[in-house]
């Protein structure tokens, strides 16, 4: 007799066959000549360059080569094409869809997000997710999540000493966890929520290398790779089961968390409604999309705001007036935070029939990338680049294709303005009750596909 946990446990199984890289056939030749310049080290240390010294190395490759520069990466020594100006950005996002996949540029996320994540599909099959997706994403429900995640803010503030000195990174992952946990997931049951949080942590907490060794099953025999592996089996375990329990709750129809608002998404004449399959993987995809990313964005706000006592005064009294404008300036705040601290370093897309960008003729099998990094310092889109200067976002919006934390066109990320209203309520929140004063200095430093601060941003709060 086949029970519920083995029934999940074949599930994770097969999809960590399916989506693990280089399970499938061999990869088919690209012909390499012709492309864009760039350094003829072996594509293992150029991976490994991207993945731990992205920060330095992409400006480097920059200055080296120029606008426009491959970079080749395992497997199979794959050519990236990595274009840095606006135009260039704006011909990729406005690309073809059918010819442009992003799934496959985000191909090693796989085994953890699943083959229905709406990072990883394509074509119609990505259209339907965006679809079904978007109404819980709209003004209206953004507007219903406020409250709450106001509310687990509030809480989290409410456990600071006056006087304390900590790492504001660890501070908000724990309280963007909540948030997920509480707003996306709707689980409220302190017993779930204590089960839940290990295991999201170890899901997002986790090297570079790791990732790589979802294409060498033979390590997940081994240490942290093992670990890995296990981690997800008892996440997806917990999963499912909230999603079992939650298609029967007696509340269903009035809940406003978005698992239920999904669950309850009807089909049409084309689609069925979302399977749990479909639901998990949407769900580890908002997870992953939206946890650690506005940890690190409010991370970055608190550390810059705390290091200039005139952004410090200008935050607080925009937290003070609790309106229109003041929500407007801390707005800005995090939009600046995000631009000066990329928190992801790109946005890839790869082409499934030769085609010409920014003047280049590329073959089919390239995988092209608008920079994150190298947009958001070019003096050209952002004049004293270096400075922290919120002022650019207020009354006014940067460039097209200047600004991309959310990448661009019909693949710009759909959690964007659930990020915002996050950034926005948390800093509200916490700067109504404390006054913050950066300690130190920080840098990023490479963590799975993110970037966050090396010494976690580390603060000192005064209660106000």
């Amino acid at each position: 007799m086949t029970t519920t946990d083995d029934r999940t446990a074949q599930l994770t199984e097969q999809r960590f066959a399916r989506m693990r890289p280089r399970s499938g056939q061999r990869l088919p030749k690209i012909d390499t000549r012709g492309l864009p310049p760039g350094p003829h080290w072996p594509a293992i240390v150029q991976s490994a360059a991207l993945m731990r010294l992205r920060h330095s190395f992409v400006p480097w490759l920059h200055r080296r080569y120029g606008d426009v520069f491959t970079i080749h990466l395992i497997p199979e020594g794959r050519p990236l094409v990595l274009f840095t100006r606006p135009e260039h950005a704006r011909e990729i996002f406005a690309g073809d869809p059918e010819f442009f996949h992003a799934g496959k540029g985000n191909g090693i996320l796989g085994p953890v997000m699943g083959e229905h994540s709406l990072l990883l599909q394509d074509g119609a099959e990505h259209q339907r997710a965006r679809k079904l997706l978007m109404p819980a994403f709209n003004g209206a429900a953004l507007r219903s999540y406020e409250g709450l995640v106001a509310e687990v803010a509030r809480a989290e503030v409410d456990r600071w000493r006056d006087g304390e000195e900590f790492r504001a990174l660890q501070r908000m992952n724990a309280l963007t966890l909540e948030v997920i946990l509480r707003v996306v997931f709707g689980v409220t049951d302190e017993a779930r929520l204590a089960a839940l949080r290990p295991r999201v942590t170890a899901t997002v907490e986790i090297s570079p290398a790791i990732l790589l060794g979802w294409g060498w099953p033979r390590l997940q025999r081994f240490g942290p790779w093992k670990r890995t592996v296990e981690n997800q089996r008892e996440l997806d375990r917990l999963i499912y089961a909230e999603i079992a329990e939650r298609r029967t709750a007696p509340d269903l129809a009035q809940r406003t968390d978005v698992l239920s608002r999904l669950i309850r998404t009807p089909g049409d004449a084309e689609h069925e409604p979302l399977r749990d399959e479909e639901l998990r993987d949407q769900l580890v995809t908002l997870l992953l999309a939206g946890h650690e990313t506005t940890a690190s964005a409010l991370a970055w706000a608190l550390h810059e705001i705390g290091r200039d006592p005139g952004q410090r005064r200008r935050a607080l009294a925009a937290a003070d007036a609790g309106d229109a404008d003041g929500d407007a300036w801390l707005e800005a705040v995090l939009k600046e935070s995000m631009r000066l601290h990329p928190i992801i370093p790109m946005v890839v897309r790869t082409l499934m029939r030769p085609t010409t960008v920014g003047g280049w003729d590329l073959p089919a099998g390239v995988t092209v990338a608008p920079s994150i990094l190298l947009s958001h310092a070019r003096e050209e889109n952002f004049p004293q680049a270096g400075a922290f200067r919120p002022e650019r976002f207020v009354g006014q919006n940067p460039a097209p294709n200047t600004w991309i934390p959310f990448g661009g066109g019909v693949r710009r990320c759909i959690g964007a303005g659930f990020s915002l209203m996050e950034g926005v309520a948390v800093l509200r929140e916490v700067l109504t009750s404390y006054d913050v004063e950066a300690v130190g200095d920080d840098e990023p430093q490479v963590r799975n596909i993110t970037s966050v601060p090396r010494h976690g941003s580390r603060v000192r709060v005064t209660r106000r």
